[in-house]
């Protein structure tokens, strides 16, 4: 019977029975009010528990992605810049320190030479610093000055902050001994695959900053405004790569410490240099400001005679860590 019915049935009963059956139908709704706050706490939890598993979700979704993208982009903020001093109380070039990390080297599009093959995948186990800007004559005058060797061929361009050009293998490399002896810290020439590891910055494309060469990206020819055609500009007049190195394409060539190979096959995969092969050549990467487009590729592989000096190759130098 309906409760409405039962309460309207009390006038007619003695007393004692009728506490007694109003008792019970207070007991009936309390009973019904607990339940529904039961079934009200097992909805809410429901609810919160509901929240809980998508939130747990999303961050476990999140943070793969996030493991996944700095997989990818490995070093997007490289952890130190700085110079080292020397015994003559001026500074060193400006150093950028790179993290280890694995990258695919050559030509990933399939659009270059022979050469630039196969892709494979160097580990660079070791953390190294990089210069930011390719050698200057202003900073390669003062080693020759400080030891007597005589002044880089500037051609008919100015000195200064362009980079140092007319210079080769072995004055590379008398350069990095002075400097070297002078800070009291290991440099070097970068290894063909630290190079392109530095210059690449975590991209896999064809140019640092994407498959198009772009307008005003690189000094080239063919690649936008310059400050003098047919010659080299200063360095750092274009925009740096992701990881603020400038002039790794264009401007000028790059020696590294690599000997000349043909191809990758049997290329270190560890990052160092290929010291084997036809060593009276080395290994140039970056194109020049007489270059087009497609020698500037992060894959472009050049040889050159060790002991030529020309207008349009230079370089730039690591330092272990």
């Amino acid at each position: 019977m309906p409760y409405v019915n039962k309460i309207n049935l009390l006038h007619r009963l003695d007393l004692s029975t009728s506490i007694s059956i109003y008792f019970d139908i207070l007991h009936i709704r309390l009973i019904n009010l607990q339940l529904n706050k039961v079934f009200f706490l097992i909805i809410q939890a429901k609810h919160q528990i509901y929240h809980l598993v998508v939130y747990i979700l999303c961050v476990m979704c999140f943070g793969t992605y996030s493991s996944l993208y700095a997989a990818e982009n490995t070093n997007s903020h490289p952890s130190s810049v700085y110079q080292d001093k020397m015994t003559n109380g001026n500074l060193g070039p400006k150093m950028i320190t790179l993290p280890p990390d694995r990258f695919r080297m050559g030509d990933i599009q399939g659009t270059g030479k022979s050469y630039e093959q196969p892709v494979h995948t160097v580990n660079i186990s070791n953390p190294f610093a990089i210069s930011i800007f390719p050698v200057t004559f202003s900073e390669y005058d003062e080693f020759s000055k400080a030891t007597g060797r005589t002044m880089a061929d500037q051609y008919k361009w100015p000195r200064g902050q362009y980079p140092v050009i007319n210079v080769n293998w072995d004055d590379a490399k008398a350069y990095a001994r002075w400097l070297s002896k002078e800070t009291n810290k290991k440099y070097r020439l970068p290894s063909e695959a630290e190079w392109e590891y530095a210059a690449r910055a975590g991209s896999t494309d064809q140019y640092p900053w994407g498959d198009k060469i772009g307008i005003n990206n690189a000094h080239c020819n063919s690649c936008g405004e310059t400050p003098k055609k047919n010659q080299t500009s200063p360095v750092g007049y274009y925009p740096a790569n992701q990881w603020g190195i400038y002039d790794m394409i264009g401007n000028v060539w790059e020696m590294t410490a690599d000997c000349w190979n043909y191809d990758y096959i049997n290329a270190p995969k560890d990052g160092s240099a290929w010291i084997t092969g036809d060593c009276t050549r080395l290994v140039l990467r970056g194109g020049s400001w007489g270059d087009t487009p497609n020698d500037l590729r992060s894959s472009t592989r050049l040889r050159s005679y060790a002991k030529a000096r020309t207008v349009n190759i230079g370089f730039r130098l690591v330092s272990e860590k």
